[in-house]
């Protein structure tokens, strides 16, 4: 069964913050991971700080006070609307029909409170000089824009509970055609299955697709790109692997070769559900071991706050750290491929960092005892020489792995061994099988050995998943192509036994090409070329069209895409024109809030004619990159 989706985008986890220039920080308790979400909820956090900045100067003219209260009145309506689309949301999804209900009830009377708080007509006219001195609670327009931001964040977090509900439902959909593909017995009745199949798995990839661009946390993004590519790749696989399977059923490294296939797709079918809900079954927690470098990385930060508080660590747990940390470098001494200069002088700096945690324990301890400036002083040389050290590892490791991984590409980019399955495969070469099967193993071994250096050194944590990544598909793909290698000697004439192993072969030679994608991008982190959110071309790409199944969606919205945009979109882009042909009318033309109010004018009509198909924006893509872009703009 699919794990249900967790509590609107994890709420209560953090905050939604909009600061205008009262230092007014909106905090709705409400945690946005999603930037269709976030993006969407900038105009309404403008519009808000807008009406609270107009609250500064309490005297105002005439012709501002109208636009003022066009802008309350304007806000009031345009929530009115989007509470309806909130009703009609509710009424199409039972399940979170109640609290739906709830947040658009607490949006509706925020509104309807701005709106009166905003109404000329209770205004006091005191002043004989034009100007209108305003009486209106400051306080009061700032509970109800708390409120307003805070509610519609919730039905649109709500609303985001649909979208996983929808890759929920569309995964069940291929796991049950998958179940079907498994026990099919006649090739006439797999093309139709595997046509179905084909068809739920591009609505699945257009769906997770748009969910792994609209994550903004990146490690998470990076495992949906994993998952993703594994059953890019395994799709094909299952195609050749089955066919094999029925043109020759009583082959037992068949039956293995496409059992592995399925296996392989149902865990990333799981891994994408667990990312999107946020849910890991039967509460499992993420047992991976940090990274060499992150360890390095936190025992640093540690050993630094002894600058500012002598008391916030304790000896033992420095000490603790030091030494799993110091650990986990036993993956490199103890490898087999490392070379014995490198061994000895990752033993060596180990030693060297032993010692000098030890020196700094005795510093530190003198200097809880007494406070001097000469003391002081060899503190901070204590945590120089330690840090210096551990950065001096840091650059062994680096260069260890790097040297390996770099040497390993090179040796292996002409696919020897795997030519030679091919040829022994066709031949019917039962002896020559074996050889072979053999040195692709140990081939294997050492490139599974090398991705789990590589991910000690990679520096940043998409990269160490794309490292994760290798090693598993590396492990894997080995061991199918061996079997699918059996099968064809079993039956050398057979051309879909062929297929199947070229298949195989192709992934393997495609993941040794990636590898070396992914050291380049490891070496430029290192060396300071490359920031925590640049791309990564290693990163597993995108679903691609695959010739086996039909072309993604078109670019032009679907319905039920025009009304999810529509939905959670339009109402707020309409709220920011509504109110903005106001703030057109304003005396101060180059006012900031002006400029503010025409950016945000221009986004809501682009979104307004998307939500029709035309217009500039023609994918939701283009609607992401559309929004980014206007935020640069406000922010610039």
């Amino acid at each position: 069964m699919a794990a249900s989706p967790g509590p609107a985008g994890g709420a209560a986890a953090g905050a939604v913050h909009g600061s205008g220039p009262f230092g007014l920080a909106f905090d709705c308790g409400l945690e946005i991971k999603t930037r269709s979400v976030e993006q969407t909820l900038l105009p309404l956090v403008s519009q808000i700080t807008t009406l609270i900045n107009h609250k500064d100067n309490t005297k105002k003219s005439d012709k501002t006070l109208q636009a003022i209260q066009r802008v309350g009145q304007a806000v009031n309506l345009a929530v009115g609307r989007f509470v309806k689309v909130g009703e009609a949301i509710a009424n199409e999804n039972w399940d979170l029909k109640e609290e739906i209900n709830i947040a658009c009830i607490e949006a509706k009377q925020a509104g309807e409170t701005i709106a009166a708080l905003t109404d000329m007509s209770s205004l006091n006219r005191t002043e004989s000089d034009g100007q209108i001195t305003i009486f209106t609670d400051k306080t009061g327009v700032i509970k109800a824009a708390r409120l307003l931001l805070s509610s519609v964040t919730k039905v649109l977090l709500l609303a985001d509970r649909v979208v996983i509900k929808q890759i929920i439902r569309s995964r069940n959909k291929v796991l049950a055609t998958m179940e079907r593909l498994e026990k099919v017995n006649s090739f006439q009745e797999f093309v139709q299955i595997f046509s179905q199949f084909g068809n739920e798995m591009v609505e699945f990839a257009h769906l997770t697709g748009d969910r792994q661009n609209d994550l903004k946390d990146e490690k998470k993004k990076a495992k949906m790109a994993a998952a993703r590519a594994v059953l890019e790749k395994c799709t094909m696989m299952l195609l050749t692997a089955s066919k094999t399977c029925l043109r020759h059923p009583n082959c037992e490294s068949a039956h293995k070769n496409k059992e592995g296939v399925f296996d392989r797709m149902k865990v990333a079918l799981d891994k994408v559900i667990e990312i999107v809900t946020e849910c890991k079954p039967n509460g499992e927690t993420d047992i991976s071991s940090i990274s060499i470098f992150t360890g390095i990385k936190e025992f640093k930060m540690n050993i630094e706050t002894l600058r500012e508080n002598l008391y916030f660590q304790s000896k033992e747990t420095l000490s603790a750290m030091l030494d799993a940390l110091l650990e986990r470098t036993e993956d490199f001494t103890d490898c087999a491929y490392t070379s014995h200069e490198h061994r000895e002088r990752i033993l060596e700096l180990s030693a060297q960092a032993r010692m000098e945690l030890q020196q700094l324990i005795s510093v530190w301890i003198e200097a809880q005892s007494k406070k001097t400036k000469s003391i002081d002083e060899e503190l901070e040389l204590a945590i120089l020489k330690i840090s210096h050290s551990l950065n001096e590892l840091k650059k062994e490791l680096h260069s260890t792995a790097a040297q390996l991984a770099a040497d390993l590409v090179k040796y292996h980019t002409d696919h020897v061994v795997l030519k030679a399955l091919k040829l022994t495969g066709v031949e019917g070469n039962l002896e020559g099988l074996a050889e072979y099967a053999c040195k692709l193993s140990e081939q294997k071994e050492r490139l599974v050995e090398t991705c789990r250096l590589l991910r000690h050194v990679s520096g940043t944590e998409p990269l160490e998943i794309t490292c994760i990544h290798a090693e598993e598909t590396f492990q894997v793909t080995g061991q199918q192509i061996i079997s699918a290698a059996e099968t064809l000697t079993l039956h050398p004439s057979s051309k879909i036994a062929k297929e199947n192993l070229d298949v195989f072969c192709e992934a393997w030679e495609s993941q040794i090409s990636d590898m070396l994608t992914l050291l380049r991008e490891i070496n430029d982190v290192f060396e300071g070329r490359r920031g925590e959110k640049y791309g990564y071309l290693s990163l597993p790409k995108p679903m691609k069209n695959n010739a086996n199944l039909k072309s993604l969606k078109p670019d032009k919205p679907d319905s039920e895409e025009q009304a999810k945009i529509a939905k959670l979109g339009l109402k707020l882009g309409l709220l920011t024109s509504d109110a903005n042909c106001e703030i057109e009318k304003w005396e101060d033309q180059e006012n900031e809030i002006v400029r503010y109010g025409r950016n945000m004018s221009s986004m809501a009509y682009s979104l307004y004619l998307f939500t029709r198909g035309e217009g500039p924006i023609k994918t939701s893509q283009d609607l992401i990159h559309q929004l980014e872009e206007r935020d640069f703009s406000l922010r610039g």
